[in-house]
């Protein structure tokens, strides 16, 4: 045999592992995922807040309970996360927020939010709507959108 060929079908083999491997682990980590989401949803509880303000800070730098960073991996302590500082009641804590509203979350005003332990899932406005951010477009996006306006067509989403 040509060794081009043993080369090439050692690398396929290689290639068709690896991808096998990936499908497995990627099953698990979302049979993880859901449980961890109905464990989410059972001790959920909906809280009045006011949201001081919000940032994507380091784990150490948020305020957040000794026990809480004890508890993280060792290689999530140096991530960061989207918190939010709020005052429920007359007490002002720091509060991990979900990553898909993070950029919903208004700041300096009263919202009724869905809180699981120190993990906001869910913001509603309590004095109006929340306010939604426009994604900014891209260059060539904006440069679409200006030629079908100038032809008369209208922006496909």
């Amino acid at each position: 045999m040509n060794t081009l060929t043993i080369v090439l079908i050692v690398v396929a083999v290689i290639l068709t592992a690896a991808v096998v491997a990936l499908i497995i682990l990627g099953k698990r980590a979302q049979k993880k995922q859901e449980e961890q989401q109905v464990q989410l949803d059972a001790m959920k509880q909906t809280v009045t807040m006011l949201i001081i303000d919000k940032k994507r800070m380091k784990l150490k730098e948020a305020g957040l309970p000794q026990a809480v960073i004890e508890q993280t991996p060792k290689l999530l302590r140096g991530s960061k996360l989207p918190i939010l500082k709020v005052r429920i009641g007359n007490r002002v804590m720091s509060l991990i927020c979900d990553e898909k509203i993070f950029d919903q979350v208004p700041t300096k005003k009263e919202v009724k939010a869905s809180v699981s332990g120190i993990y906001v899932t869910e913001v509603k406005g309590l004095h109006g709507k929340v306010q939604t951010k426009e994604e900014k477009k891209g260059f060539f996006k904006n440069l679409v959108a200006k030629a079908q306006e100038k032809a008369g067509a209208k922006m496909v989403k």
